[in-house]
């Protein structure tokens, strides 16, 4: 019986976008390794490609680099985690896991942000690189926003004002540097917990026989969780609802 010779399976060929990111997420680790010392030649191993190859996907390394680079500040992964939240946790709950996020999110970005301007060849590439950054921020933002949106009755601030604080502290936490030479040498950083923890409960126990005004001092010593934290939703609209028509009634009685 004549057998057909052996054939050797044709592998189809990637398609073009699928070796650019491929290229790409082989980069994104070793330029946090070696930063813009990275070589092609690193490249291409990495990514499993001939080294010509990385040429006929981008005209030459700093573009490849810039590539890179932009691609971790493409919001949508995040947008993505932060969606997954479990909405059934409570507040802090769903902070924490909020936080434990961002955290990671900046960890991995980090060291990449100083390369910004030593990849840009010229004003065009680095405005496109703090576009996208700004981008990042204010959907990031929006995201954080939407996850604590479900107990807005409960803050002393929007819940835009809430999102900024949690990134804006993340952030803080997080680059040491910020901080200048007045740095303590046994500064720590806070974790996801008590960064939250910072935020609702804030740095003082809080002194019931005082009425603070929601101004920042006041948000920072006492957290921006309102004094309702303990009253459900239901609870919490009839109080406003009653405060809001007393002052009405103030107000028309003044008129």
């Amino acid at each position: 019986m004549k057998t057909e010779p052996n054939r050797r399976r044709r592998v189809p060929a990637m398609a073009p976008d699928d070796r650019r990111a491929a290229i790409i997420a082989a980069t994104i680790p070793l330029l946090k390794e070696h930063g813009v010392l990275v070589t092609t030649k690193q490249i291409a191993e990495a990514a499993g490609v001939a080294e010509g190859t990385l040429f006929g996907v981008f005209p030459d390394k700093p573009s490849l680099i810039r590539a890179a680079i932009m691609s971790v500040f493409d919001p949508a992964p995040l947008e993505r985690a932060l969606s997954a939240i479990d909405p059934e946790l409570d507040l802090r709950g769903r902070l924490v896991d909020t936080a434990h996020i961002l955290v990671r999110g900046m960890r991995e970005s980090g060291k990449l942000i100083g390369l910004i301007r030593t990849t840009a060849k010229g004003e065009d590439d680095a405005g496109e690189m703090f576009a996208k950054m700004k981008e990042m921020r204010e959907r990031t933002f929006r995201a954080v926003a939407n996850v604590i949106e479900p107990d807005q009755l409960r803050l002393r601030v929007p819940t835009e004002t809430a999102s900024h604080m949690l990134v804006s502290l993340v952030f803080a936490m997080g680059q040491q540097g910020l901080l200048g030479q007045a740095t303590p040498h046994d500064f720590q950083p806070l974790d996801a917990d008590q960064i939250v923890s910072l935020l609702l409960d804030g740095l003082l126990v809080r002194d019931q026989s005082k009425d603070r005004a929601p101004d920042i001092a006041g948000m920072l010593l006492d957290g921006w969780e309102a004094e309702l934290h303990d009253l459900g939703p239901a609870d919490a609209t009839k109080h406003r609802t009653k405060n809001d028509t007393a002052n009405d009634s103030a107000n028309r009685s003044g008129e």
